[in-house]
């Protein structure tokens, strides 16, 4: 039998291999200090929230501050179970009224946006009225919504309208403009339509800033409904916030800040998960 040559192994191959297992370790390791960091960073919101209702109970038993000043988180807590029920029907009608004025401002302040974007006759036309009407401080216009339209719903959600415009119209305008001219002239030289250049160019561009007015007239749109309440109304949660005060049932009164911070967060995270949805794009820009 005639011997077998032995094969000796490089030290290259050897190296190599060794190197391949490592790199393998490595990565479920940084997968998993990646997945830990992630977890850790959605975390830290509920974790401030914690720590602020932490803080608000150390510092009424602290300072002793009395009940009627700054009641405790405790205490707070027990009256949105205790009134749950006049909460949560009250509840529905101010999220009735953000809803429906916030949705009519989606539907009206875009398209505006759009028109007042793209044709300098139709800025030259619509843009003086809207910011004089935008100075006009709508709290001294409240109350003659109450006379023209009385105390239902229809005032209220008017005031929301009004209160939410302006800035998602600035934000569309903006958003639809910041397009660069050249890429338009490139896509026309190319034989795009516009309806395509529209669809496919000037509104992801105009996406991104459009939803940043869109989270900010969704948190003034709480606050319009609030202050429409206080001018005028015998329900919603600006009603039994004024009656809480007047009665001097601070306790109630902050149970009612709390839904409102509730409905604020809610609204909020809508808004994100909208984003999320109709901006792919960013998602994939923020994850690399």
């Amino acid at each position: 039998m005639t011997p077998q040559p032995k094969t000796e192994s490089s030290p290259h191959s050897v190296s190599g291999g060794s190197d391949r297992h490592e790199e393998v370790r490595k990565v479920p390791k940084s997968m998993l200090v990646r997945r830990i960091k992630r977890i850790g960073w959605n975390l830290l919101p509920p974790l401030t929230f914690v720590v602020i209702v932490l803080f608000w109970s150390w510092s009424v038993k602290a300072f002793k501050i009395p009940a009627y000043l700054l009641p405790g988180p405790s205490a707070v807590f027990a009256r949105l179970f205790t009134d749950y029920q006049l909460l949560w029907n009250n509840a529905l009608v101010t999220m009735t009224e953000i809803v429906l004025g916030f949705g009519l401002t989606l539907l009206t302040a875009i398209p505006v946006g759009l028109v007042i974007a793209l044709s300098p006759l139709a800025k030259q036309i619509l843009y003086p009225p809207i910011v004089l009407l935008q100075l006009v401080p709508k709290i001294a216009v409240a109350p003659l919504f109450l006379v023209w339209l009385g105390f239902g719903m229809e005032s209220k959600v008017l005031l929301t309208v009004l209160m939410t415009f302006f800035p998602l119209l600035i934000a569309s305008i903006s958003g639809f403009q910041i397009l660069d001219t050249r890429l338009l002239y490139l896509t026309k030289s190319m034989g795009a339509s516009a309806w395509h250049t529209f669809r496919f160019l000037r509104v992801p561009a105009a996406l991104p800033v459009i939803f940043s007015g869109i989270k900010t007239s969704a948190t003034i749109a709480a606050t319009a409904a609030i202050v429409a309440e206080f001018v005028g109304a015998n329900q919603g949660l600006g009603y039994v916030l004024l009656k809480g005060t007047s009665t001097m049932d601070i306790e109630l009164t902050f149970a009612v800040l709390v839904v409102l911070t509730i409905i604020g967060i809610v609204l909020n995270y809508v808004v994100e998960i909208s984003e999320w949805v109709m901006t792919p794009w960013q998602r994939s820009a923020n994850n690399s």
